[in-house]
Order: C-alpha cells, then sequence, then structure tokens
C-alpha cells in the first residue's frame, strides 16, 4: 500500500519548515506533524525578544524576510514563518502529538495523537525528529517547583508590577528577565549558585545587570542554591545554612533540554553524557535507518551549537540521503539568537 507521506517530519518549527521545503523542492511529498502551533518554540519567547541574527539568516527557502528594522523582532519572525507554511503549501498537521514510530526505513508508521484524543497512524518512508528542546525545562527538583507562581518560561514583566520576585539562574535569559522585570516595577533578585553569571553572559548584558546590582536596584544572591519553594517564599541553601525571601513570584531560568523520548522509544542509541543522539554528521540519519534528526536535537544537551541559522540547512543533506545524493557541506555558524 502507497505510504501517505514519503517524508514525516516531527515538529514544526523553523528547522522543520525548512525540511519539508527540502523534501518539497526535490519532488518529495512531506508531512509535517506538529504538537503544538507552528514555530511554537519562538511563539513562547519573550513578547518582546529581538533576534541577535539578521532576518536575511532566519530565511527559510530563499523566501524574503522584509523587516523595517535591522533585527526581526519575535513578531516578525512568527509572521514570516506563518508566510512560509503558506507560500510553500507545506502539509502540516497541528495540535497532534506523534507518541510513537514503528516499522522500518521506506515502511514506517508514525502514530499521533490529537487533542480530542484521537489517534491517527501514518505511513511514510522515513521520519525526521526535529522536535527541539523548548518544552522540556531543567527543573531545580525542590519542593514547590509545581507551584502556581512558578513558571520555567519567561514572557514579560508586567505581570509583577510592584511585587516582589526571586529569578533563578545564572545565563542570558535570566539576567535578560531580571532586567526586564525590574524595568517593569518588581522588586527583584536574582539567585544563582555560582560566584557570578555563566561564561557565555552576552557582553551587553552583563554592565547593564552589575551596574543595576551597584545601584541596589537589583539584589544578587550569588553562591546560594534553592532549597524550596513556598506559597510566599523561597527558601535558600547559603551554605552555611538557610535564609527566606519573599517571592509573589518565581521565575525558573534554568534552560531546557532536548526531549529524546521518542527517538529512545523508537530505537536509536542517546549518548548518557552528551544526550546527543547517535547519527552520521553528514546525512543526520541516526543509528535506526530511516530516522533521520534535525536542529537543536543534533547538539544534544548543548543548545548553544545549533540554531535556526545553521540548522535550516539540515534538510538538505536529510533529502540529498535519501536520493542518493551527496550531501551538501554544513555552513560556517556566524551568530546566535537573541531570545
Amino acid at each position: 500500500m502507497e505510504n501517505d507521506a514519503d517524508l514525516v517530519i516531527v515538529g514544526g518549527g523553523p528547522c522543520g519548515l525548512a525540511a519539508a521545503v527540502s523534501a518539497l523542492r526535490a519532488g518529495l511529498r512531506p508531512l509535517v506533524i506538529e504538537s503544538n502551533v507552528v514555530v511554537s518554540t519562538i511563539a513562547s519567547y519573550p513578547t518582546y525578544v529581538r533576534f541577535f541574527s539578521t532576518a536575511e539568516k532566519l530565511t527559510i527557502g530563499g523566501l524574503p524576510f522584509v523587516i523595517a528594522t535591522e533585527k526581526p523582532t519575535r513578531r516578525d519572525a512568527l509572521a514570516y514563518y506563518r508566510s512560509v507554511v503558506t507560500y510553500f503549501d507545506i502539509p502540516l498537521r497541528q495540535r497532534d502529538r506523534v507518541i510513537a514510530i514503528e516499522g522500518r526505513a521506506g515502511d514506517f508508521s508514525v502514530i499521533s495523537r490529537n487533542a480530542d484524543g484521537e489517534e491517527t497512524r501514518t505511513k511514510t518512508g522515513a521520519v525526521v525528529i526535529a522536535t527541539g528542546y523548548f518544552g522540556s525545562p531543567n527543573k531545580l527538583g525542590v519542593p514547590g517547583e509545581d507551584l502556581p507562581h512558578v513558571t520555567h518560561v519567561y514572557k514579560e514583566g508586567h505581570e509583577a508590577f510592584l511585587q516582589d520576585v526571586v529569578v533563578v539562574g545564572g545565563g542570558n535569559s535570566a539576567a535578560e528577565a531580571a532586567l526586564d522585570l525590574w524595568r517593569s516595577g518588581a522588586r527583584v533578585t536574582l539567585v544563582h549558585f555560582g560566584p557570578t553569571f555563566d561564561k557565555k553572559i552576552k557582553p551587553w548584558v552583563l554592565p547593564d545587570f552589575t551596574n543595576r546590582v551597584k545601584e541596589g536596584l537589583i539584589a544578587a544572591r550569588w553562591g546560594s542554591r534553592v532549597k524550596a519553594i513556598e506559597p510566599t517564599h523561597v527558601v535558600l541553601d547559603v551554605g552555611i545554612g538557610e535564609d527566606r525571601l519573599r517571592a509573589d513570584r518565581v521565575y525558573v531560568m534554568t534552560g531546557f533540554a532536548p526531549s529524546l523520548d521518542l527517538l529512545r522509544d523508537s530505537g536509536v542509541e542517546i549518548d548518557s553524557k552528551t544526550g546527543i543522539p547517535r547519527h552520521d554528521s553528514q546525512t543526520l540519519e541516526t543509528s535506526v535507518p530511516g530516522i533521520f534528526i534535525a536542529g537543536v536535537v543534533v547538539a544534544g544537551y548543548d543548545a548553544n551549537k545549533v540554531f535556526i541559522e545553521n540548522g535550516r540547512y539540515h534538510g538538505d543533506r536529510i533529502v540529498a540521503r535519501l536520493l542518493g545524493q551527496r550531501a551538501p557541506a554544513e555552513p560556517k555558524l556566524s551568530a546566535e539568537l537573541d531570545t
């Protein structure tokens, strides 16, 4: 029986969409299955975030990304990637979560479940896993982390106006959230277990934060670990005992890990230390023939190696493998995302 698609792409982020465009241009029949809404990771970014990459470096399939300013905003990107779907007429199923992959190369069954609980079995010759990492936060693993005033995703600071907030983390997301919360009128304390920020903090963010601390506008508690979160306070382990911080809202900005369960359940070997699925570095085919990876999942736990800027080319390499052609060279990464 003929397959429903030549290539099922699990994940409707920019890298998944780019893989679909590569397949369409090669005359293949792709289908993108997205558990949420298209480019849901970007939709989850802070409301007013601006990309560090230029619009040209975020394009897919040569479709121009036209903006009136130097760097695109979150809203610009959402509009652009919606236009990618409509312009290239990408076959797409949204709010349909893939729960299993069965079969073998040339004869896979991709099983998905929609919001109503209905299951669909899609026959395909190959599968690309482009599930990203945003849906699985690195949790603290402390009591109270699931309380309603605790969040692992930062949107904007208005909700914390005139409130006491604690920001947990030592990276860019934590620093930028703390600054935005302060500018929105919140009383902010940043907590991090290290003596200072992580090494990859953006050079223009660090002096802004440091100056606000010197002025007494933001408090920083270095060398402190969150021990527990209570409805009105955060309990800290400060090495020589405990301390308690008033907290109306808690923002746990400790990053995210790739979602590897689907790959692991499909038989793909995962390096326990790096989180990198075993794969051919040229073709991106995993240890299970016919199953490929694309986007940030290629880098395992190190999400700072793959961005839209270079992940958008993964589809070309996968399609080349499916067509028995030589994989094109990977372009050199020259910028990151300002997220």
